[in-house]
């Protein structure tokens, strides 16, 4: 705990006055360019991975990066979309998970988690992306069969989203996209799923018109 107190510190004596106009700003209220679902892994930075500032991320952690489907029940994730995306109404979510993921690792073997009861309960959100793994997969080595895990449960957790009411109408409008990534702790590599392929493509790849299109308006403006 001193070494977080020493960082207070210095975030109060060094970060802080460099970047007072900007939460001078910021204490008028968000407006976030993304919702931002990653896990609760103490190893996932967003700001680091995203190179962002406060207030440019609306950030939700759990463990699983997992996205219960809508009901009538009322949790924190589900009042957070809503939030989100009703009020806030950003213009984009973001499901990121991330390699070497324990809760990833607890759902393909739930007998690990036994003894946890709701951990175990909570990873039954996962249950199809396992099913489809042991289907298309179950063949495969355990590291091939975890890295599709850690991508269909991306991608299971998009279907999630969906069902949710606000999510719903703001992608019947357009307004809203939505974006599957998965984070490399080890190469800091970050792939992105593309839907019309069904697969994860190298994050430059994916975005690479949007890159350019914002390179070139970056391009005007300095101009």
């Amino acid at each position: 705990m001193p070494q977080f107190a020493a960082g207070v510190v210095k975030f109060q004596t060094d970060v802080y006055p460099n970047k007072k106009d900007l939460f001078e700003e910021l204490s008028k209220g968000q407006s976030p360019e993304a919702l931002f679902i990653t896990c609760s892994d103490s190893r996932i930075e967003t700001a680091m991975i995203t190179q962002t500032e406060p207030g440019e991320l609306f950030i939700c952690r759990n463990a699983g990066n997992i996205v219960p489907p809508h009901t009538n029940f009322t949790g924190g994730m589900t009042a957070s979309i809503e939030f989100a995306t009703a009020v806030l109404r950003v213009p984009h979510i973001v499901v990121c998970g991330h390699t070497e993921c324990g809760a990833m690792k607890g759902a393909m073997n739930p007998d690990s988690v036994e003894s946890l009861p709701h951990v175990k309960e909570w990873l039954g959100y996962s249950k199809a992306a396992v099913d489809i793994v042991k289907e298309i997969a179950g063949d495969a080595s355990p590291e091939e069969q975890m890295r599709l895990l850690l991508e269909r449960n991306v991608v299971l957790q998009l279907q999630h989203l969906k069902t949710h009411p606000t999510v719903a109408a703001r992608l019947a409008k357009g307004d809203l996209q939505l974006h599957g990534w998965l984070y490399d702790i080890k190469s800091g590599g970050v792939t992105a799923y593309d839907e019309s392929k069904d697969a994860f493509l190298n994050v430059t790849e994916r975005y690479a018109s949007e890159m350019a299109a914002l390179a070139t308006a970056d391009k005007n403006c300095a101009a």
